[in-house]
């Protein structure tokens, strides 16, 4: 599989290698920055790059630089392709649009900035820019090989379940740590909420994973508990307790839309591997989880 940036006459391809693996199946919930939360996830390499010859060496690094693609802006891509469209019936010119120039955004609102100020797309990390790539450094937990195929196992990335990777590279502290540099708006780490939940959530968070041990070991012969696909399923969608303190991190970081942090009692809805998590504000910078729900 392969991904297209841009028009064929201005545009690089590059091959899909891999697909990421995790916990956070939608965008919401996910950290905006990669490191905010060592949240354990998995790299599933693709053929033929899953060799392991293409990986010797790379377990001497702790960090990698992953270059991923933001794949889902599903609205904007169908609103690239009309506007597209719209544009090319309306006039003709020599160099064709590409749906991605028919639709650049010049400007966004970072939530870091309350999502009420606008700058430049090319200042933030803004997912809708026009290349559709993302840029994050993961710490490298290991390199796993599991029947014949390699798996990154990773920690503190900001992407989500499904993200393709297009490219892996080792990060190196003597040229890539710049500590003298300006970070501009954001030059401190954001601040975490509080977040509690009731003696309820904690009884609902208990059953549903002991419920799920119960299935694992009644379906011990499953395709489940295959290597490869096993070592997947923990990650991405078995439930354990460890899962607990990983979402009350996530929701620390708070999801919510920037301009809607002072709406009390208001509750909202992230989903984490096999559940979906309820949670609201309840005081000043303070969450609460209200309810754990099973979607399987």
């Amino acid at each position: 599989m392969w991904f297209m940036l841009g028009h064929s006459e201005t545009s690089h391809v590059a091959p899909i290698i891999g697909y990421h693996r995790a916990p956070l199946s939608q965008k919401f919930g996910a950290p905006r920055q990669p490191n905010l939360v060592a949240l354990i996830s998995v790299i599933e390499m693709l053929a033929p790059y899953d060799t392991p010859a293409a990986f010797v060496g790379l377990e001497g690094f702790s960090h990698i630089w992953i270059s991923w693609q933001f794949h889902h802006n599903y609205l904007y891509k169908a609103n690239s392709i009309n506007k597209l469209s719209q544009s090319n019936q309306s006039k003709k010119k020599e160099h064709t649009t590409t749906a991605n120039e028919a639709t650049f955004r010049p400007q966004v609102r970072p939530p870091r900035l309350g999502g009420n100020r606008k700058i430049g797309v090319f200042a933030s990390r803004s997912m809708y820019r026009p290349s559709g790539l993302g840029l994050s450094v993961v710490k490298l937990e290991r390199v796993e090989v599991a029947e014949g195929r390699v798996l990154l196992m990773i920690s503190g990335a900001d992407m989500i379940d499904g993200t393709p990777i297009i490219d892996i590279k080792p990060y190196v502290a003597y040229s890539d740590a710049l500590i003298s540099a300006d970070s501009g708006f954001a030059a401190s780490v954001p601040t975490l909420l509080t977040v509690t939940m009731t003696v309820q959530v904690r009884d609902q968070f208990v059953k549903i994973i002991s419920d799920g041990q119960d299935y694992r070991d009644r379906n011990k012969t499953s395709d489940k508990n295959s290597s490869l696909t096993a070592i997947i399923y923990t990650y991405q969608t078995q439930l354990i307790e460890a899962d607990i303190d990983y979402i009350n991190t996530l929701i620390a970081q708070d999801p919510r839309p920037a301009y809607r942090r002072e709406e009390l009692n208001k509750p909202f809805v992230m989903r984490y591997k096999n559940v979906d998590v309820s949670f609201q504000m309840i005081g000043e910078r303070q969450l609460q989880i209200t309810n754990v729900s099973n979607i399987n």
